[in-house]
C-alpha cells in the first residue's frame, strides 16, 4: 500500500509500522487505535479489507470518528 500523509500532517511522512501481520496462514490488519481485523485468506485480501475499513471511517461524521 502507498504511504500517504494523514489529515493535519505536514512535511515528511513519519515512520509507520506495518499494518499487516500473519498468524499461521491467515492475514490480519491493525489500526492505529489497536483494532485488529481478520482473518483474511491472503495479504492482498487484508489490504482490500483495510481499504474498505478506511472508506467507511471517512464516511462517519467527524464527532463519531475514532481518535
Amino acid at each position: 500500500m502507498d504511504i500517504e500523509q494523514r489529515v493535519g500532517e505536514n512535511g515528511r511522512v513519519p515512520f509507520r509500522s506495518n499494518r499487516f501481520f500473519c498468524v499461521g496462514s491467515k492475514w490480519y490488519f491493525t489500526t492505529r487505535e489497536g483494532f485488529d481485523s481478520g482473518p483474511f485468506a491472503s495479504r492482498e485480501r487484508a489490504e482490500i479489507g483495510l481499504r474498505r475499513f478506511l472508506n467507511v471511517v471517512r464516511l462517519l461524521p467527524e464527532d463519531q470518528k475514532l481518535h
